[in-house]
């Protein structure tokens, strides 16, 4: 009986060798005649405004609008975090609405009017809403300082174009920008170094200056 377990266990593994070594002579094979490799996707030619320069790039149709910024044109602000929509650290505007760059490809925007956070300040000068969160410690780490400036400015825009949110059905008669209204508005924009009361206190301060 021992030497029939015996026998069986050695013809196992001789099965088991030989199972596995022609599968990676099959592996490594070249391809046989007739066959051929799978097609590469052409590149598509995008043109892109991006902070009043416009980019004429050669992309991949599949290159998203992040990586089209950070690696093409070498604007590294917008930031990569989770890479699923969910953040909100890539946030850029296009045609002045906000959108989260990670989740658009990038021929999708061909022709449009694309503002990242290198592109708010003018002439040397910061933009409101960055001086605001400079001034009121709107941020620790910076990692998502980006997204939540660009988010912020557009937001500001909204509000006061009376955009309803689920905070506050009709802006016309709340005007003024409550922190729930805001923490509704910035819901997309996570901080993970919850500077959350000094982001707010930011945002109010611009809005209420646009007010007056």
């Amino acid at each position: 009986m021992n030497d029939f377990l015996k026998l069986l266990s050695n013809a196992t593994r001789r099965g088991f060798l030989k199972t596995t070594g022609a599968t990676s002579l099959a592996l490594a094979a070249p391809p046989l005649a007739g066959e051929t490799a799978a097609e590469t996707v052409p590149n598509n030619q995008v043109r892109l405004t991006i902070n009043g320069r416009d980019y004429d790039l050669d992309l991949d149709p599949r290159t998203t609008l992040l990586d089209a910024l950070r690696e093409h044109v070498a604007l590294t602000g917008s930031k990569k975090g989770c890479d699923q929509g969910q953040c909100g650290a890539c946030t850029i505007l296009v045609n002045g609405q906000r959108i989260k760059s990670c989740l658009a490809l990038a021929v999708m925007h061909d022709g449009d009017e694309i503002t990242t956070i290198e592109g708010l300040a003018q002439d040397g000068a910061l933009h409101p809403m960055q001086a605001a969160f400079v001034r009121h410690d709107g941020f620790q780490c910076g990692y998502c300082t980006p997204g939540q400036i660009c988010s912020a400015v557009a937001l500001v825009a909204e509000h006061k174009a009376g955009w309803p949110s689920w905070a506050t059905v009709n802006v016309a008669t709340v005007p003024t920008l409550t922190d729930a209204e805001i923490a509704e508005r910035m819901s997309g924009n996570i901080c993970r170094c919850a500077a959350y009361p000094n982001i707010v206190t930011a945002i109010r301060e611009v809005a209420e200056g646009d007010r007056q």
